[in-house]
């Protein structure tokens, strides 16, 4: 029993780690939960102070004024059109250059990796303006190709390191095997290399989704028409030089919100990686 005793792991206690994770949990769900709730408030509950934390008579008004009396809708469209648009393009460049930086070396190739990363450090206003001239002599301001290519620019750095990190974990050999069967290299990334990598492309997808979906400077400087504008731009127009529409803001926001969620939810299982170490066995 001492024995026992001795080998058993130190730690918290069991009820202080549950009371950490409730907290930690009611934490991050209080911003959502506030917004969801501001949503259905009157205007005059929204301004009282201090805050009613449960209206008395929820309303629909807001989400009426959002869907009905404002380009939210059209703004919803445009950003669905470009995030998906600049994610896949994003993904597509990102799993080639990624399966060449991982398994094959050439000369050079920690300079170009290092210029790949040096792209996702500068900073916006560094780059904004050599955009926004680059977009005007190829006639791209105001349209949705002008932010898919931005966009892809943007998201495209980091989801290269993402997936060469990911591509480096997935064992060498099992590609080797295939090349010897006849399988050529293209074969190889799409047969073996890219089912293994599910949770990595998942990864680098939802975050190319998520930035994209969220941007607004760039949105703003590059989609100036309200046939191009995104969700972000149409948040903003809720507010005026005097005046703030909070309740049209708060209900805009779940609209904005709903997409990401469903995003995560549907791709939570995928995060886990054990498809790779399962790869090698049997």
């Amino acid at each position: 029993m001492n024995k026992l005793q001795t080998l058993k792991r130190p730690g918290l206690p069991g009820w202080l780690t549950l009371f950490g994770s409730v907290l930690l949990v009611l934490v991050c769900l209080f911003p959502f939960w506030w917004m969801v709730l501001s949503s259905v408030k009157t205007l005059r509950e929204l301004y009282t102070v201090p805050p009613i934390w449960w209206p008395a008579a929820p309303t629909w008004d807001n989400y009426r004024t959002v869907l009905f009396e404002s380009n939210i809708p059209r703004y919803f469209l445009n950003s669905i059109v470009i995030s998906v648009g600049s994610t896949a393009l994003a993904l597509v460049l990102a799993i080639f250059a990624s399966y060449g930086f991982a398994r094959f070396n050439f000369r050079g190739k920690p300079l170009l990796q290092s210029f790949v990363l040096v792209g996702q450090l500068l900073p916006t206003a560094a780059i904004i303006v050599p955009l926004f001239v680059t977009l005007r002599v190829l006639n791209l301001v105001n349209t949705y190709w002008g932010l898919i290519l931005v966009y892809m620019i943007i998201t495209l750095p980091l989801s290269v390191w993402m997936l060469t990190s990911y591509f480096k974990n997935i064992p060498v050999e099992l590609e080797e095997a295939a090349i010897i069967d006849g399988a050529s290299r293209l074969e190889c990334l799409f047969r073996i290399t890219l089912p293994l990598s599910l949770p990595g492309l998942a990864s680098v997808m939802v975050y190319a989704f998520v930035t994209t979906w969220n941007e607004f400077i760039f949105a703003l400087c590059f989609a100036t028409d309200s046939s191009v504008k995104t969700l972000p731009i149409g948040l903003a127009e809720f507010s005026t030089e005097f005046n703030t529409d909070w309740g049209a803001v708060m209900a805009a926001s779940v609209v904005m919100t709903l997409p990401i969620a469903i995003l995560f939810l549907s791709m939570q299982r995928l995060f886990v990686g054990g498809l790779t170490a399962g790869a090698t066995k049997g």
